[in-house]
């Protein structure tokens, strides 16, 4: 398993309405995340800053990558749009993290 790590960013006014969403994922994202080889995928808030630290495990880079490129995915960028910053196509604007130390 590859694990990885980035940053995202929630506006401080819609924290509830982004962990509401979250609770209530669509199941046809849960199964293209799958299908797309996540796994123990965690998002994590800094109510100080409104930064979201997002945590998941996938089992092949190009085969995760792909999971932009759906519907589904393009689909769930579009409603997470107002409540968070996003990139021009709607993707969340993220910081991916270098990972520089692990305990197992």
């Amino acid at each position: 398993m590859i694990r990885k790590a980035s940053i995202m960013f929630v506006y401080k006014d819609c924290y509830e309405e982004y962990k509401k969403r979250h609770n209530e994922i669509w199941p046809e994202m849960v199964t293209e995340l799958k299908t797309h080889g996540a796994h123990n995928y965690s998002i994590f808030l800094d109510e100080e800053t409104g930064r979201l630290f997002a945590y998941l495990e996938v089992e092949d880079e190009e085969k995760y990558a792909q999971m932009a490129d759906t519907d589904i995915c393009k689909k769930w960028w579009a409603y997470m749009e107002p409540i968070m910053e996003t990139n021009p196509d709607n993707s969340p604007v993220s910081i991916d993290l270098k990972d520089v130390f692990y305990l197992a």
